[in-house]
């Protein structure tokens, strides 16, 4: 309680610093925060299933852990944007100042078009940025050799190295996923299984942890993995007050199993037709098609028709054996 009550006596008008969302909330519910949240923190605990596995994280002694989020253009906003409020929002009695710092990387300074049209300026180039302890890579589309290069590079020293979503085939791009079990979006365990062989895909997993390298499911499964990282650094406590702050009810960052809803693939009809490459939904209507011995497949974008016009029979293997 100290230690919130000293972050909002910082935070007034009378320190002279704006205020964050943070900043402003803790200082209006000052009372009902510092009594409501950790109760509801540890009922909530306490009904939770087994956490996963693995190793506990040392954060420092002092300071904040760094944290750096590789973007480029197509960056799913959702997919960093998720974590990177779960590692603004944490709050660690007795612990002073923030216990993570956020930054962006990129190959340049130049405004990057994100998913939606957000454009965000990155803070530092792959030259300048500081040395990370976790690295988040969302889904995205732009990340080049210099991506790749930086994140095998950062790798060596920090705690985890974490993909969100189709994120994790740019990880997979680096090499560091070789051998390893690993998850995707949903949409994508076909494709990740096919282009890297070598990784052992797991269907249904809303994350997966393997040593200093962790991958989440698609989109929100963000912000579970980067719950239980808090979980690693600060304890199960400290991880559920987090996400009772930020009122996220969810509790898949319990349960590294509970996207079993995916795990099972969906079938192609011809009332209801799949892109044969990455089992999403299409409209028959205005989807690109191919033909193939003699019957019609329909896709969800073009990019999808052409690696399928490649090799069809790769994908109708695939599709007979999930």
């Amino acid at each position: 309680m100290a230690a919130v009550a000293r972050e909002i006596r910082s935070a007034t008008p009378e320190a002279g610093t704006a205020m964050n969302r943070r900043h402003l909330l803790h200082y209006s519910l000052a009372t009902s925060l510092v009594t409501a949240l950790p109760l509801r923190a540890a009922q909530s605990a306490k009904a939770a299933p087994a956490p996963a596995t693995a190793a506990a994280l040392q954060p420092p002694a002092t300071g904040p852990i760094p944290v750096a989020c590789v973007i480029s253009s197509g960056a799913v906003v959702i997919d960093f944007c998720g974590p990177w409020e779960v590692f603004a929002n944490v709050a660690v009695p007795g612990r002073g100042g923030d216990a993570f710092h956020l930054y962006t990387v990129a190959d340049s300074l130049s405004p990057i078009t994100a998913g939606g049209g957000m454009q965000i300026v990155p803070d530092f180039t792959f030259a300048t940025a500081p040395a990370p302890k976790i690295i988040v890579i969302p889904a995205q589309h732009g990340a080049g050799s210099a991506a790749l290069e930086w994140i095998r590079s950062a790798s060596r020293h920090t705690d985890l190295t974490m993909s969100v979503c189709t994120g994790a085939f740019v990880l997979a791009r680096t090499g560091l996923l070789h051998g390893l079990p690993a998850t995707t979006h949903h949409n994508f365990y076909r494709q990740l299984a096919m282009e890297f062989p070598d990784i052992q895909v797991r269907r249904g997993a809303r994350f997966v942890e393997a040593g200093k390298l962790a991958s989440a499911g698609g989109l929100s499964s963000g912000i579970d993995l980067a719950l239980r990282v808090v979980e690693r650094y600060f304890g199960r406590e400290t991880a559920a007050s987090t996400a009772d702050y930020m009122e996220y009810q969810g509790q898949g960052w319990l349960d590294p199993d509970s996207n079993a809803a995916y795990r099972l693939r969906r079938t192609s009809t011809a009332a209801h037709p799949l892109c044969p490459v990455c089992d999403m939904d299409v409209d028959v209507a205005t989807a690109p098609k191919s033909m193939y011995a003699g019957k019609t497949y329909y896709f969800c974008m073009p990019s999808h028709k052409s690696v399928f016009d490649a090799a069809p029979e790769k994908y109708l293997e695939a599709a007979a054996g999930s």
